[in-house]
């Protein structure tokens, strides 16, 4: 008996991309409707902001999630200045990393939820750098939650070209981090526009990378100083505001709607 077979051609599988924003200061409820027509989810901040005295986001958890976006959930994280010694740098992460699964706990987040380190320093991690990242993400795993961190995907200016995304993930070990490379130059970046599809995480540069901030407000003109398509005043402005509501926000391609997978529904 001949055994005849039939195949429906196969298609290769698309690789979904999403767009994001955030911004230090919450947009404030009236804004999430507008803001959700063209992003898929928001930055999310535990603790202050870098330059803020206070945080914004907190409470508002829930309502950011009706409105129907997923998160980018971060936690700023320590300078260089901050750590002195290795062993006081693993001391802060230690306890930075129960302040933020305390906050997340709070705040509503599920378990599992990938809280970002921001990580404003770039080039090469110094020890103590290391030792506080390391101390906190271990940290968040412990506390029962998942580790990512947020820092710089291109060359440092200096001679030595370090890529920090690279150095830390050498340096890693078997803990597990997601990582969201910021690489605002353009190219590889497409400056402030805001594509159905945008491009992949890894085209940052950093191969690995899961979520790509490749916008930033106000522009950096000494690196993405090339980009053309920011407003007249530098900054980023997302579909239906004007320059006047001071909505200015930082965009993000990223591999899923849900970054943090912290929605709880």
């Amino acid at each position: 008996m001949v055994l005849a077979f039939s195949f429906a051609p196969t298609c290769p599988a698309q690789n979904s991309t999403y767009l994001g924003f955030d911004r230090n200061v919450y947009p404030g409820d009236a804004n999430l409707k507008l803001l959700r027509q063209t992003f898929a989810y928001a930055g999310y901040w535990l603790n202050n902001p870098p330059g803020e005295s206070s945080n914004s986001w907190a409470g508002h958890r829930a309502a950011v999630e009706s409105a129907g976006f997923g998160f980018l959930v971060l936690f700023n994280g320590r300078l260089y200045a901050q750590l002195k010694t290795a062993p006081n740098a693993k001391r802060l992460g230690e306890a930075d990393a129960r302040a933020a699964a305390a906050t997340a706990q709070r705040e509503g987040f599920p378990a599992q939820t990938i809280i970002f380190l921001d990580q404003e320093q770039g080039g090469r991690m110094l020890p103590e750098q290391k030792a506080y990242i390391f101390a906190w993400v271990d940290g968040v795993i412990a506390a029962g939650f998942r580790a990512g961190i947020y820092c710089s995907g291109q060359p440092s200016p200096d001679e030595q070209k370090i890529v920090t995304a690279e150095d830390i993930h050498q340096s890693v070990g078997p803990r597990e981090i997601t990582y969201w490379a910021i690489n605002d130059t353009c190219p590889p970046a497409p400056g402030c526009t805001f594509p159905q599809h945008p491009p992949g995480p890894s085209e940052s540069g950093v191969r690995f990378a899961e979520v790509w901030q490749f916008a930033q407000s106000p522009q950096r003109k000494d690196v993405a100083g090339r980009c053309t398509n920011y407003s007249r005043d530098g900054n980023c402005y997302p579909p239906g505001t004007s320059a006047a509501e001071g909505l200015h926000i930082d965009l993000n391609s990223a591999t899923a709607a849900d970054p943090s997978h912290g929605r709880t529904r």
